[in-house]
């Protein structure tokens, strides 16, 4: 009983190493993908202030504004009851 107890043990302790492992590899998985994030968004600000000062120069337009304005969609309007007609010989609920 003792060796089953052991072996039991042993094979735990295995997979919590494989475990562990996959965990760190995991994290530093997602640490580089953050880094590389970061590195992104440094090098669009950058392009973004080069686009800026680059139209300054040639007094144009701004094309890239941060506050994106949407025109509102237009929902079509919904038939109301009153708006149907009612044709003869039709039950109606009042």
């Amino acid at each position: 009983m003792k060796a089953k107890k052991q072996q039991a043990r042993e094979r735990h302790m295995e997979c919590h190493h494989k475990l562990q492992a996959r965990i760190q590899e995991a994290e530093y998985t997602i640490q580089e993908q953050h880094l590389s994030i970061e590195a992104l968004v440094e090098e669009k600000a950058s392009l973004l202030q080069t686009i800026q000062g680059l139209q300054e120069e040639n007094c144009a337009p701004a094309p890239f504004d941060d506050e994106w304005e949407e025109e509102p969609t237009e929902e079509p309007e919904e038939e109301g009851i009153e708006d149907i007609p009612i044709g003869e010989g039709e039950i109606v609920d009042e």
